[in-house]
């Protein structure tokens, strides 16, 4: 599992809920990561945030229903007017009072849109569906992330322990090795190249150490906690006794949880909304109207008459956009397109979902066999390297016997672990693929 940069976010996120004492160690399990993830992931906030914007744009939807109120107030100067005859000649001064002013209020209330404002609305509520499957879909790729930092960070501890007992075991055998030379009966070279081995084991220890040291600081970094914070992950949790349900109920799971499905299904109604929406603009839109204003002077007198005219009214407007009977095609036949790719869209991440789930499950079921056949194999390269030691402390042995003992003794302890964790993290796939993570 090549996980690491992705593993060192998933317990930085752990740590910012202050959960882990800094200065210090704490074993923590992935379910209070996910915890931590949840309140303080810098990756999803921009998610939440989206999410809020949706809520908010539904509400701004709902407004459409509300009337439209409309004010005014002017003042202005009014210069002095003429008068001439058709051609212009016999001109005429038409005094004008200068002082003008205008106020008027206005009141539409939308009775019928054609359905404009109530798609509208459905259109803004899907949009707040689709953001918070959106937020689903990033809060498990965040999780599989630290899933996968967490299990790296186990497997590298784990790792480290074998370098550490192989070490621990090489420097007996290099005790007995230097015992038998003093007694003559082994040779400094033997003693060299087994010292090379333990110098290979140190060596191994070392990038070991290292690459933890990595991953720890860039988690501590990640999560803002203070120098010096180290993470001990859950020794259980090989412990733990996982399902192993068939391909058939997590290919039900799949379709009914995954975030990525969902986000498609959203896809398709948004598009059949929009698409409706666009409809709605070749039907006329009728209001109820009010008004009242008042405009002096009065100009439409000659000479005009310096008071103020006031009126009122109420009515039933009805409005109609002609040009949408050879405009409007156009916008619903690429609505039309949106809508089918949308359903392509939603096809094509059904089958590649199906196809994911199926590889994940095999992947799952193959790794208990690997487990079961590592198993065997420690068992074997430990019997074979007891045997060999036994063999050469009674000179029935070559070093390079003992070499290749130690060799195939390491190779398998050090696939035993990865077989163990690799169990635990194509279950945490499963259930990141089938959106139950």
């Amino acid at each position: 599992m090549n996980n690491l940069r992705l593993l060192t976010g998933l317990l930085s996120i752990l740590l910012l809920s202050g959960g882990v004492c800094a200065y210090g160690q704490s074993v923590t399990t992935l379910e209070e990561i996910f915890e931590s993830a949840e309140m303080n992931s810098a990756q999803l906030r921009p998610s939440f945030s989206a999410q809020t914007e949706a809520e908010r744009e539904v509400s701004v939807a709902r407004a459409g229903r509300l009337p439209d109120i409309n004010a005014s107030l002017s003042l202005s100067y009014i210069g002095d007017g003429f008068t001439t005859k058709r051609n212009f000649s016999d001109y005429q001064k038409a005094p004008i009072p200068h002082f003008g002013n205008g106020l008027s209020i206005n009141v539409t209330q939308p009775v019928y849109t054609g359905g404009a404002i109530t798609n509208a609305i459905e259109l803004a509520e899907l949009k707040s569906t689709a953001a918070r499957y959106a937020t689903d879909f990033q809060r498990d790729n965040i999780r599989f992330q630290l899933t996968g930092f967490y299990l790296d960070i186990y497997k590298y501890n784990n790792l480290k322990a074998v370098i550490e007992g192989n070490i621990a075991a090489a420097h007996k055998v290099l005790q007995e090795m230097r015992a038998r030379f003093e007694q003559g009966t082994a040779l400094q070279n033997d003693i060299t190249r087994y010292e090379l081995l333990v110098s290979n084991l140190e060596l191994q220890r070392v990038r070991i150490n290292n690459t933890i040291d990595i991953l720890n600081t860039n988690l501590v970094t990640t999560a803002g906690l203070a120098e010096g914070t180290i993470i001990v992950p859950d020794s259980t949790i090989l412990a733990r006794s996982l399902p192993t349900d068939g391909a058939a109920w997590w290919q039900a799971e799949a379709e009914t949880n995954s975030p990525s499905l969902s986000l498609a299904r959203s896809g398709v109604d948004i598009s059949r909304k929009a698409e409706s929406l666009v409809r709605s603009e070749r039907l006329p839109k009728i209001g109820l109207q009010a008004g009242w204003n008042i405009d002096g002077p009065i100009l439409v007198e000659v000479p005009p008459i310096n008071r103020n005219l006031s009126y009122w009214y109420v009515g039933l407007g009805v409005s109609y956009n002609i040009s949408s009977l050879f405009k409007t095609s156009k916008s619903i036949a690429k609505s039309r397109a949106a809508t089918q790719q949308a359903v392509q869209q939603l096809d094509a991440t059904r089958e590649s979902l199906s196809l994911a789930v199926n590889a994940d499950y095999v992947r799952y079921i193959e790794a208990y066999e690997e487990l079961k056949t590592q198993q065997k194999s420690v068992e074997l390269a430990e019997r074979n390297y007891r045997t060999t030691s036994t063999r050469y402390s009674a000179d029935m042995a070559l070093i390079t016997d003992m070499l290749d003992a130690a060799n195939s003794k390491l190779d398998a302890e050090q696939q035993l672990v990865n077989a163990r964790i690799n169990i635990i993290y194509y279950y945490y796939k499963l259930l990141f693929t089938t959106g139950k993570i």
